[in-house]
């Protein structure tokens, strides 16, 4: 992850704006914390304000983005926390967890570091994402590196776990963010902010724009989606896992 990051990472700040919607149901979800881990921290996103946190994360190119004022941070990864046991009241990561060498050490160690509850935003599946037809590539990278409900709920015990639908204007430029708006992945600096496309193969890239490209301007891709266009907002898998350990 360092150093997929300290490659991509450049610009991320000014693409990953975080969605004032996503920001809220985080919150509800950290419920009555008052010191938080945010693992994974990236450049600060989705930090809770008016409480204690601690942010850790490996990638000096993401660190160096977060803004003046932004919670200490450690320079560390997911997998090996270097924090002490039950220092935080809950622990948080934010579409980091796939990312991480150990995926199931890192959510030992979530659990390991928190006395209240662990709190990770995540998604399951892109079988309903029009992207993924263009991009095939991308359904079998995330199919193999996202835990599943079973390895949440083996590591953290039983979980509540949150349908997120992502906002049709959704600021925050991760994969699912633009379902309905087809022509931002066109824009190479969008697709920077997001890691997948740095996962697929350079050909796959080329020739999935391609056909995107063409069938946006012969109207192709709006006939097949039009439904999608009256939606304000789109469940694409992605989920807010709770898991309450007190």
């Amino acid at each position: 992850m360092t150093q997929l990051y300290d490659r991509i990472g450049v610009g991320y700040r000014a693409l990953r704006v975080p969605d004032a919607r996503i920001e809220a149901a985080i919150t509800r979800a950290l419920g009555d914390a008052e010191s938080v881990a945010n693992i994974g921290a990236g450049a600060g996103a989705y930090e809770p304000r008016g409480v204690r946190v601690v942010a850790v994360e490996p990638a000096l190119t993401m660190i160096r983005q977060r803004p003046a004022g932004a919670a200490q941070v450690v320079r560390g990864s997911g997998s090996a926390i270097p924090l002490a046991d039950a220092c935080v009241d809950a622990a948080l990561a934010v579409l980091t967890i796939h990312h991480w060498p150990d995926r199931m050490r890192g959510l030992a160690e979530m659990r390991r570091i928190a006395s209240k509850r662990v709190v990770i935003l995540t998604h399951f599946h892109l079988t309903s994402f029009w992207l993924a037809d263009y991009f095939h590539g991308i359904r079998a990278i995330d199919h193999e590196i996202f835990p599943t409900l079973a390895d949440f709920e083996r590591q953290l015990g039983p979980v509540e776990v949150n349908p997120l639908p992502v906002p049709h204007d959704c600021s925050d430029g991760f994969l699912g963010a633009y379902w309905r708006r087809p022509r931002a992945y066109l824009d190479a600096s969008v697709r920077t902010a997001i890691s997948s496309f740095a996962k697929i193969s350079d050909a796959e890239t080329a020739s999935g724009l391609a056909r995107l490209g063409e069938d946006l301007d012969s109207g192709a891709w709006e006939a097949r989606h039009r439904e999608l266009l009256r939606l304000d907002a789109l469940d694409l898998g992605y989920r807010l896992i709770v898991a309450e350990l007190a």
